[in-house]
């Protein structure tokens, strides 16, 4: 290899942090601790519709902690939104919880802020729920501007009327968005798993990660949440386990780590735990990442 040649780029690996106390002081303590790479936070109460003030002073400490560090930021938006609603009120509260997300990401200096793809709720929703999504979506990313965190759809676990029940269902979801480029994918291995895509079989990642390669663009592949899985393969349950004891197992995530789809894809763990069981499977996938 020449001097001037470089090796792969190799994915961040981090976890979802906790906020109590702020984000400046835990978030940032909880990285150094773990030796994270990357963090997710949320920036407002997961289940509710809340969307408090903004704290500038905060918010710039935490900026020069994180850039200090070099630790790359990651919003995870409410739970509770739901693009594809038939409830008004539901849909009017996702849009604005939506917005707000993406505002607070660009005020924290975050990269990407993470939704779920939601449900139809209703059989009959599913055509009406794409054009909810185009029209209230789209004037939302036409008004970010380039600094702006990109909004990452996370497909679900493919339970009920979900909109995104397999991965090929987010050419729906792009489309309906008109492939704006500030549109990426947050991949969560647990909710692929349980929609069905075997992930634990041998070249079952690598088979799963091309054809999200082939549906969205390699380019768009811009998170993974990874996560083993309580459950068997297809039991269209979102429950979470830590790397190696649940279902999935280790070898998949070495599959993952050396796939040139996570590049530029940091990991992000939301397994049970906090700072102990964390800083392990860190370490265990640093390992994995060579």
């Amino acid at each position: 290899m020449s001097p001037a040649a470089k090796s792969p780029k190799k994915p961040r690996i981090g976890a979802h942090t906790p906020t109590s106390g702020g984000m400046a002081k835990r978030s940032i303590a909880y990285a150094e601790l773990t030796q994270a790479e990357a963090i997710q936070v949320f920036t407002s109460n997961p289940r509710g519709w809340a969307m408090p003030e903004t704290n500038h002073e905060a918010d710039a400490l935490f900026r020069e902690k994180a850039e200090a560090l070099d630790i790359e930021t990651y919003v995870h938006a409410p739970f509770l939104i739901n693009l594809g609603s038939p409830t008004e009120d539901t849909y009017k509260n996702s849009l604005a919880s939506t917005a707000y997300s993406l505002k607070r990401g660009q005020e924290i200096g975050a990269l990407g802020v993470v939704i779920h793809t939601g449900s139809a709720v209703k059989e009959d929703n599913v055509d009406n729920a794409w054009k909810q999504i185009k029209k209230g979506v789209m004037p939302i990313l036409e008004a970010l501007d380039d600094d702006a965190p990109m909004l990452l759809l996370e497909p679900t676990a493919g339970q009920g009327q979900s909109l995104v029940k397999r991965l090929e269902d987010l050419e729906n979801y792009l489309k309906a968005l008109e492939y704006h480029p500030k549109v990426g994918i947050c991949l969560d291995t647990c909710h692929v798993f349980a929609a069905g895509h075997d992930i634990a079989k041998k070249g079952g990642m690598k088979e799963t990660l091309d054809l999200l390669v082939q549906v969205a663009g390699i380019e768009r592949i811009q998170l993974i949440h990874a996560n083993d899985s309580m459950d068997v393969c297809g039991a269209l349950k979102d429950r979470h386990q830590n790397i190696g004891k649940g279902f999935i197992g280790v070898d998949p995530f070495a599959e993952l780590l050396k796939h040139p789809a996570v590049a530029n894809a940091p990991l992000i763990l939301e397994t049970p735990g906090m700072e102990p069981e964390h800083g392990e499977e860190i370490a265990l996938l640093k390992q994995l990442r060579g």
